[in-house]
């Protein structure tokens, strides 16, 4: 068998494995999504169920981030961009980092503030196209073995969703910057969310950017 041949079987393996990951991180987003309606509903045991099946996907990402490590190191320079690859997976733990810390720091801030402060329903809109954009990872990473330039125009339109998050980021911390919030703890924790779901958008579309370099690859 050519060389040739080797590494693009090495990446397709590779990518069974991001695919696998990015599936637990697009389930953890979706437990996420939930916690808000729990939040209104004062449903702790909900609250504490949504929190632990996050933690625990965070731990099957981490998992699937080390077996990834691995599966690039027996290959050694059989694959070109291997960087990319490595990159790309630890970039995706870093995901899953970001909602586990946000879905804390939210189930932790008072329902009564969210809604004074009139940010309830800016935060579950950021966290739903936040949920959107990693949906569209899914379908990016799907897409690579069999249509990449499916794959190339689904990052176009995580790059759409994430200039969306950008501008509702910006609006919802105005608004909390001009809130009647005296609670620092509060105040900070709500800062933090808002923060963090932007930051997690920036990851998200770090990790297209490099699905795309992996659609060209192959």
């Amino acid at each position: 068998m050519y060389s040739g041949e080797l590494e693009v079987q090495a990446k397709r393996k590779a990518i069974a494995v991001l695919q696998d990951e990015i599936n637990r991180i697009l389930n953890a987003s979706r437990e996420l999504a939930t916690l808000p309606e729990l939040m209104m509903k004062k449903d702790k045991a909900g609250i504490k169920n949504t929190l632990e099946q996050i933690s625990t996907i965070e731990e099957e990402v981490e998992n699937l981030r080390r077996k990834i490590t691995r599966e690039v190191a027996d290959v050694g320079g059989l694959i070109m961009n291997r960087e990319n690859l490595l990159n790309t997976a630890y970039t995706m733990d870093e995901i899953a980092g970001y909602i586990t810390g946000i879905s804390f720091k939210l189930s932790n801030v008072k329902i009564t503030t969210l809604k004074s402060a009139k940010l309830d329903t800016d935060i579950t809109k950021l966290i739903e196209l936040v949920v959107d954009e990693v949906y569209k990872l899914n379908e990016i990473i799907r897409s690579l073995n069999t249509n990449t330039a499916n794959a190339i125009e689904l990052a176009q339109e995580t790059q759409t969703i994430e200039r969306e998050i950008d501008i509702k980021y910006r609006q919802a911390t105005m608004k909390l910057l001009a809130s009647s919030i005296t609670d620092t703890k509060e105040l900070l924790l709500i800062k933090d969310v808002i923060e963090g779901i932007e930051e997690m958008s920036d990851k998200c579309q770090r990790v297209s950017d490099s699905f795309i370099l992996l659609a060209l690859s192959l």
